[in-house]
């Protein structure tokens, strides 16, 4: 128990040696991330120059390119400063920044896909009411919900695990893991247990049980629509699908390398699996929604290459 005190950082032992390969994972990570944080900031400028994209499904797009970037600095600054440490460390503040930062960022992305469904479903469902129920304000309200609760959930659970003493400190990932941090602690009570488990519900299972519900409803709408207007809830509903398709296999992938004995895989696969969801759907999110939408697309085209 007196070891605990003397935990003051982690090892992140997923990088294991990767030699003078560091200089070329440093180069592809570096033009990886530079990538997202552009795309996603065109989008971004792009739906804030054209006044013809300030409607609600469009507000609603920015914010999640917005979370895209915020996300990816939870997790991209440390993987590239980690390529050239031969100790791999990471002090506990910074740990807890980074876990913090990142299941937060999770959560509102999760949220913001659920209102996105939502604000499809009136649309699809209830054409005529769909300019007094999805306004531009109720929007903004809607991101500072999606917001206040991502931020009380995750501090719920959070709040357990601040105070927790370690007896270890290597953790088998490249970044901070909260469930492999709490597996290092001394002692971890049926509290802690309960509200990671109730953080997962809450930010996981009820946005995703919801998207379910909205795309249920639309789709037995569509049953009764003519081919053009189910091509048309198609072409509006496919991103949408595809990046919830990607966060499912990413979560999964997360859920896998955590609760089971992977060691057995190659280390950079290991790698790659631990952060396919934060190298891919940042990255999805903006090609999807910027070159799938018919509108985003002519506008970035008339804005970037004075197009008509």
């Amino acid at each position: 128990m007196e070891n605990s005190t003397e935990v003051v950082s982690f090892v992140l032992s997923a990088y294991g040696n990767i030699g003078n390969l560091k200089y070329l994972y440093f180069i592809i990570i570096l033009l990886w991330y530079s990538s997202i944080c552009a795309t996603n900031t065109i989008l971004i400028v792009v739906i804030y120059m054209d006044r013809g994209l300030h409607e609600p499904m469009y507000i609603l797009l920015s914010h999640l390119f917005m979370n895209e970037i915020s996300a990816s600095m939870s997790l991209y600054p440390l993987l590239l400063s980690q390529m050239f440490s031969d100790t791999h460390e990471v002090t506990l503040p910074w740990c807890f920044l980074q876990m913090f930062s990142f299941y937060i960022f999770s959560c509102v992305e999760l949220c913001s896909l659920t209102a996105m469904a939502y604000d499809r479903y009136v649309c699809i469902c209830y054409p005529l009411h769909y300019n007094v129920v999805m306004s531009n304000g109720r929007v903004v309200k809607i991101i500072l919900l999606v917001w206040i609760y991502s931020f009380t959930n995750y501090m719920f659970s959070f709040s357990f695990v601040l105070p927790l003493k370690f007896c270890g400190n290597v953790i088998d990932k490249v970044f901070c893991h909260q469930q492999l941090v709490i597996k290092l602690a001394c002692s971890v009570s049926a509290l802690t247990s309960i509200s990671d488990l109730f953080f997962g519900f809450m930010c996981v299972v009820l946005p995703f049980s919801l998207i379910l519900v909205s795309y249920f409803k639309i789709l037995w709408v569509c049953l009764f629509v003519s081919k053009e207007s189910k091509q048309k809830v198609l072409t509006t509903c496919t991103p949408q699908i595809v990046s919830l398709s990607n966060i499912f296999v990413g979560a999964t992938f997360h859920f896998v390398g955590s609760s089971l004995n992977v060691h057995h895989l190659p280390d950079n696969l290991r790698i790659f699996l631990s952060i396919y969801l934060h190298i891919l759907q940042p990255m999805i999110t903006p090609f999807m929604y910027g070159l799938h939408l018919p509108k985003i697309r002519q506008s970035c085209k008339r804005l970037l290459f004075g197009g008509k």
